[in-house]
């Protein structure tokens, strides 16, 4: 079944890369209405609907394009958040062109998801099920779907910086395991990056914490890391956000290596663009069940373990 919101949830925060003030609300929506994002500061407002093709080419964030000029930028963590607790249909309401950073993770938009409450919905749930390998690549990086019979995401990253190096993780994305093992990771980034970035007017609102930020060997953020593979956990939970866009739950097994936003959304492109890739299945009980989404409750969301720097 497809499933929404109880009632309505709000998180106030400010924007990673404008830095002002920003909040977004979550509310409920019938079933087949999908996830759209609504810029209420703008007039008339502007509904974006939360899909592949709704995205523009951005280097550091997911930005959503209504093909009209308004844009709406860093939707990946929600994204995230919703698919990971099942939530299909939802209207996300911005009060600006950017989405709150918060803490840096998707936890504080699970939490506030879980304190609304997951409502059923008497609707069919369809899934897009892959049929092929449909891969992506650019230089040493690529992104690859392959066919599997639920979500699974495997990961590599490699970085210069001692603090992060390489490092690899793959995961079963059935039954909470997003609360439990991506949802507290935090973005990360350079010292280097950072001091580039706001040279050029960008990560004005990112902080020691909301961000972890690194410098070779070192962990600048204060209390160290969450996890000790903390970098590659978040390069996941931005994986399953960028997933999301798909419009429909994934039965796939992701692959990235060194892949990022732009990346995975032009897997998407790909995929869609090959009807004899994919197709659509509706779900039945047991296909539920192994949904990432399926069953969640707020005990998922552990405690984060936090490592010494």
């Amino acid at each position: 079944m497809q499933a929404t919101l109880k009632k309505a949830v709000m998180f106030q925060g400010v924007g990673l890369h404008s830095g002002a003030p920003a909040r977004l609300e979550i509310h409920p929506a019938p079933a087949g209405h999908g996830i759209v994002f609504r810029r209420t500061d703008l007039n008339p407002v502007v509904d974006i609907p939360a899909r592949w093709d709704h995205v523009t080419p951005s280097r550091l964030c997911t930005l959503m394009d209504d093909g009209k000029g308004n844009t709406l930028s860093t939707v990946e963590h929600v994204m995230a958040a919703l698919a990971g607790t099942g939530i299909h249909n939802a209207l996300v309401k911005v009060d600006g062109p950017e989405v709150p950073i918060l803490d840096g993770s998707a936890a504080p938009f699970v939490r506030g998801i879980l304190r609304g409450g997951i409502l059923l919905q008497q609707a069919d749930l369809r899934a897009i099920r892959v049929l092929r390998p449909v891969e992506v690549r650019e230089g040493e990086a690529f992104a690859r779907l392959a066919p599997a019979d639920h979500l699974e995401i495997d990961f590599q990253i490699d970085f210069a910086d001692a603090a992060i190096g390489h490092q690899e993780k793959r995961l079963d994305m059935a039954n909470g395991a997003f609360l439990r093992e991506l949802a507290d990771s935090r973005t990360f980034c350079r010292q280097a990056d950072v001091d580039a970035m706001r040279k050029n007017g960008l990560a004005l609102g990112g902080t020691y914490l909301n961000a972890v930020v690194v410098d070779g060997a070192r962990v600048l953020s204060p209390g160290g890391l969450r996890h000790q593979d903390e970098a590659v956990r978040h390069k996941m939970l931005d994986a399953m956000g960028d997933l999301a866009l798909a419009g429909a739950p994934l039965l796939a097994r992701y692959t990235g290596h060194r892949a990022g936003h732009a990346m995975t959304n032009r897997l998407l492109r790909a995929l869609f663009a090959d009807p004899t890739a994919w197709r659509w299945e509706t779900c039945s009980p047991a296909l539920e069940d192994r949904l990432p989404g399926a069953g969640v409750a707020a005990y998922d969301l552990a405690a984060t373990a936090w490592v010494a720097a």
